[in-house]
Formats: structure tokens, C-alpha cells, sequence
């Protein structure tokens, strides 16, 4: 896990970044309600928990840098028996202080009249505007009683800027405890493909599947970290699918896109595999494309190559192969320069991963495509989707929708995959599949 000196050294670093004469103010992520007075599950927002490890609600981070009497203030809860007996602990202010290393903290019912104070004299506030309407009020309200206190030489902050303008660029950076943490994730993730693939029968109903999955992240202490994609036949060629209720037939081939979430830190893998262990003829013409793409576009995710380099040498094999198959025609300069591909082939290769799904970070800096470096995180996912009622297309491959998914580390060298512990060659994920039959 995460050091509380991890956590210091971050917001030390993000300090520097937003200089002496700026305050940075951040909000824990509510709880929401999911029905009457029942919650969803509480998970801390990303950048809160990127800065705190803190895992409550209710709390309020403020850096102050250079201030003399504590540099970092949390608002937080205190200590409650009574709601502790039906809640469960807090840490309290005291906790704030002595396990997450704050340098002070308050009571959040305090925290209208002492944060106003500590943005008296800052030029600048960094914060998120739009995610938390009700505390962006909170904020308006507090600068305008400063401002409406000028005249008795109050000073308010003359700015406010966008938190994510410095944050998200740390973030796309990963440390090596961080990088231990997504491992872990893929590890746990990719044991749960391993058991869908071998539980897999045809009759069985999708949602049997997302039990496997489920039951495997649940036992090693992890959560989903988006909710499962297990799609039969065509459902696989709905990118987004999310019923998860259809029988699982004979012939078919299943697309399962599930990631496991540990310690706040996702893995996103995707799998095709056939639902009575083998692929016909025309799906492994259309899975081994895939895969050869997939190939391909891993071997781009290198320091210096820039993000979209692996998506562009993934659309280059999966066009030629859509040629050589006959599912389109013309040269390959010409399908790639019209997009053709796009009628079975329409999303991107990737994204960053980090302690979001689709983690934060700029993929262009002053219009050019970024340029990967040592540290960073992404996905690989080129996929085939031939919709049922697709026209001249054969008939052998409506119907069929394949997408191969890994997690990748950039460094300084080869591409790490940290999803390999389950199968993606069609040899071995059919000789997985038999062996548990």
C-alpha cells in the first residue's frame, strides 16, 4: 500500500507547482444515495484520495503553501460513538493528524469560519469547479464575504484556475508503489478472466458469468473498477453493453471487458473466447486479426513514440486484414485515408489507467499528440465488431464481435503487460477451456 510520505511528498511537489501566493482547495466525494435511504457502496474521490489517502466523506483538503502554523489542513468529521456504533470509525481530527500526516485539522462543521481566513491574502484558489455544485456555491459565498470586507483591507485571491491544470499531469505519472497497486489489480482481474473462461458453458446465462467475476474480485479484496461487460454473440458488438441477462449459445463467442479495482487502482482487460470452447473457422479469421493487431500496437508503446502511434499501427493491420478477408476493398492507403475501417472498427486503441478507469491527463499538449514516457499507463484494445444485419459482409461473420484488451506500463525500455496472466492466444484459451471440461 501507500505511504502517508507518499501522500506528503505529492502534495509537497504540487505546492511548489502552484507557488507560494496560492491556496488548493479540494472537496472529499459525497455519499450518494442509490434508494430511499440506502447508499452506494463510498468510494473517495480520485484526486482526494491521490493527495490524502483519506477514505472519508465529509472532508476537506486546503494547502496552504508557506503558511508557518501548517502547510496542510484537513476538515474532516470528529470522532462520534454514537455514529461510530452505526457507521463504523472515523478517523477524527486527531486521525487526520497522526495516520495521514496533516499538518493540522478541523472540525467540518468549522470549516465556514476558519477556510475563508486562510484564503484571505492568496492570489490565487485552485479548485474543481462543476463536480460538487453545492460546495462551489460554499466557495462563491466565502470569496465574496472577502471581497465585500476590501474596504477594511481585506484581500481576496484575484483568480481561480483549474486544479486539474497542475494535478492531473502528476497523476499521470505513477510511482513504483502505485505501479504495485495496478499490478495487483491486473493480477486479481486477470484470475477472474482465467475463471470465466473456464466456467463458461453453453445454456448458462451472462449474468452466471459476472457471478465469476464478481466472486473472484470480492475474495481477493478488490471491487469492480467499472461494471462488467459480458456479452454473448452479437451483444459483444454493443461496445457499452451492460445487461448482462442473455442465454449463452452454442457456436457463439463471448466478449467479457471487466477490471478489477484494488486499493483504488483499476485494471481494464478485455477477453473473447468461445462459449463451447473452440472458435469456428471465420472467428478465429477475425480474433487471430485482432490479435496480430493487438501485437502490434503493443510493441508502440514505447518512450518517445507518441500516444496515437499504437493506435495507428492497430488500425493499419486491422485494415489490411479487412481487405485480405474481403470486408473492404481498395488499397490500404485509401481505406486508412477514408476510415473505412470505421464501419467495424470505430473507437481508439487506448487510454491512460490509473486510479481512474479512464485516468486523468492531457493526450495532446498544444495540439500534438503527447509523447509516452516511463511511468505512464495504458491500455491496449483493438477489437473487430460486424454488426448482425452488416451488408456485403458474409454471412459467416455477422454477428461476431471481438475485442482484445491489456494494460501496459511505458518504460524505459520494452512495454511491461501486466495483464498477462490470462490467456489471449487462441491455442491456449482453448486449451484452458478444455481442461475444465
Amino acid at each position: 500500500m501507500i505511504q502517508p510520505r507518499e501522500y506528503a511528498r505529492r502534495r509537497k511537489q504540487l505546492m511548489r507547482m502552484a507557488g507560494n501566493d496560492a491556496i488548493l482547495i479540494l472537496a472529499a466525494a459525497p455519499e450518494r444515495v442509490r434508494n430511499n435511504d440506502a447508499h452506494y457502496p463510498y468510494r473517495q474521490d480520485s484526486d482526494f484520495h491521490y493527495l490524502t489517502g483519506f477514505p472519508e466523506a465529509e472532508a476537506v483538503l486546503a494547502l496552504a503553501p508557506g503558511r508557518t502554523a501548517g502547510e496542510v489542513i484537513l476538515f474532516c468529521r470528529e470522532r462520534d460513538a454514537e455514529r461510530e456504533r452505526w457507521d463504523g470509525p472515523r478517523a477524527g481530527t486527531e486521525g487526520a493528524v497522526s495516520d495521514f500526516a496533516m499538518d493540522d485539522a478541523f472540525p467540518i462543521e468549522d470549516i465556514d469560519d476558519i477556510l475563508p481566513g486562510l484564503i484571505e491574502g492568496r492570489e490565487r484558489v485552485y479548485y474543481h469547479f462543476g463536480r460538487d455544485v453545492d460546495f462551489d456555491l460554499r466557495l462563491i459565498s466565502w470569496v465574496n464575504r472577502l471581497r465585500a470586507q476590501m474596504r477594511h483591507g481585506v484581500r481576496p485571491p484575484h483568480e481561480f484556475v483549474a486544479l486539474s491544470h497542475l494535478l492531473h499531469d502528476l497523476r499521470l505519472f505513477k510511482s513504483r508503489a502505485e505501479l504495485a497497486l495496478m499490478k495487483k489489480s491486473a493480477q486479481i482481474a486477470s484470475t477472474a478472466h482465467r475463471r470465466a473462461m473456464q466456467a463458461t458453458r453453453p445454456g448458462l446465462n451472462e449474468h452466471e458469468i459476472e457471478a465469476e467475476l464478481l466472486h473472484v474480485f470480492r475474495r481477493h479484496g478488490a471491487v469492480p473498477s467499472y461494471e462488467p461487460i459480458v456479452g454473448g454473440g452479437a451483444n459483444g458488438c454493443v461496445l457499452h453493453y451492460r445487461a448482462n441477462n442473455a442465454p449463452l449459445r452454442d457456436g457463439d463467442l463471448l466478449l467479457i471487458d471487466a477490471g478489477a479495482e484494488f486499493g483504488c487502482y483499476a485494471s481494464d482487460i478485455t477477453r473473447t473466447f468461445p462459449v463451447n470452447g473452440r472458435y469456428s473457422p471465420a472467428q478465429r479469421e477475425l480474433y487471430d486479426l485482432v490479435l496480430a493487431a493487438q501485437h502490434a500496437a503493443i510493441d508502440e508503446v514505447r518512450p518517445g513514440r507518441t500516444f496515437d502511434a499504437y493506435h495507428e499501427a492497430a488500425m493499419r493491420v486491422l485494415t489490411r486484414g479487412l481487405i485480405r478477408l474481403g470486408l473492404l476493398s481498395g488499397t490500404l492507403e485509401k481505406n486508412l485515408r477514408e476510415q473505412t475501417y470505421r464501419d467495424f472498427y470505430m473507437h481508439k486503441t487506448g487510454h491512460w489507467l490509473g486510479l481512474d478507469v479512464h485516468d486523468v491527463g492531457d493526450y495532446r499538449i498544444e495540439g500534438e499528440f503527447r509523447v509516452l514516457e516511463p511511468g505512464m499507463v495504458v491500455t491496449v484494445e483493438p477489437g473487430l465488431y460486424i454488426a448482425p444485419d452488416a451488408k456485403r459482409v458474409p454471412a459467416r461473420y455477422r454477428g461476431i464481435g471481438i475485442r482484445i484488451e491489456d494494460d501496459v506500463i511505458v518504460t524505459d525500455g520494452d512495454p511491461i503487460v501486466i495483464s498477462d496472466g490470462v490467456p489471449k492466444d487462441a491455442d491456449e484459451i482453448e486449451a484452458l477451456m478444455a481442461a475444465a471440461r
